[in-house]
């Protein structure tokens, strides 16, 4: 990675953090926060389990078993943050009900800006879990998950250590952070028993480059959005039991 694409990788990164940090301690903005976490975290499932099994059909067991255990952990992230919802008596929306256009007659945007610039030139048939390039999937998730493990472990740091509900999100959210890092280790060791580290280098530079790109292009879209779209619902999924509810999070976190 050159000096220049070094020093918007800070910038960026630091902006989004400090961004992330303040919609996550306030009250009024972080269940917000918290749904996109539980959509990104658990919607990477499937896809993952399905690279699970693809692995095994090829014969890579390791992989696959790597691939199984990052399926399990995104599940139980997700959980994590949907239990911090519901202690705050809130759900993610039900997307079936959203209105397919916009209050101006045009079709409603769903596709997020970072993800448009950070898969630039891919097609999304190329990157479906049955077709995608290995590499290519080994180098872009590295890159993903080596920025999640810091950014969780920074909001977690600002969440209030006086307050229960805070204190148990903090530490579910430095449990998720760990399992980021490992979860980058064992793709960077994916990418190492593929192609000499030469190789991986120019590959992880690559994205690198691509994501401070989508960085810039996520933020100009928040500066030109007038509002965000609200991901939360009130109350408590009704297939919830009163238990479930009122777990604690240290459950959620060993499970």
């Amino acid at each position: 990675m050159n000096f220049f694409t070094h020093v918007l990788h800070l910038v960026s990164s630091s902006a989004v953090a400090y961004f992330s940090a303040n919609q996550l301690r306030d009250p009024q903005t972080r269940p917000n926060v918290l749904a996109g976490f539980q959509l990104a975290e658990s919607g990477s499932v499937p896809f993952l389990e399905a690279l699970g099994q693809r692995a095994a059909t090829e014969g890579d067991t390791w992989l696959a078993e790597k691939l199984a255990k990052h399926a399990a952990d995104e599940n139980r992230h997700g959980q994590i943050f949907a239990h911090a919802l519901k202690q705050l008596n809130k759900q993610v929306i039900d997307f079936k009900n959203l209105p397919k256009t916009a209050t101006d007659g045009k079709p409603a945007q769903r596709r997020s800006p970072f993800f448009d610039a950070y898969f630039e030139g891919y097609s999304p048939e190329q990157l479906k879990p049955d077709v995608i390039d290995w590499t290519m999937f080994m180098a872009s998730t590295y890159i993903l998950e080596l920025d999640a493990s810091k950014d969780f472990a920074r909001m977690a740091n600002v969440l209030p250590e006086n307050e229960p509900t805070s204190h148990n999100l903090k530490k579910g959210m430095l449990s998720i952070a760990a399992d980021e890092t490992g979860h980058a280790a064992y793709l960077y060791e994916a990418m190492t028993r593929r192609m000499p580290v030469i190789e991986v280098q120019k590959l992880v530079d690559e994205w690198r480059t691509r994501k401070v790109n989508a960085m810039f292009a996520m933020v100009s879209g928040l500066l030109q959005r007038r509002d965000t779209p609200s991901l939360v619902q009130d109350g408590v999924p009704a297939e919830m039991s009163s238990e479930d509810a009122q777990a604690p999070e240290s459950d959620l976190i060993a499970a």
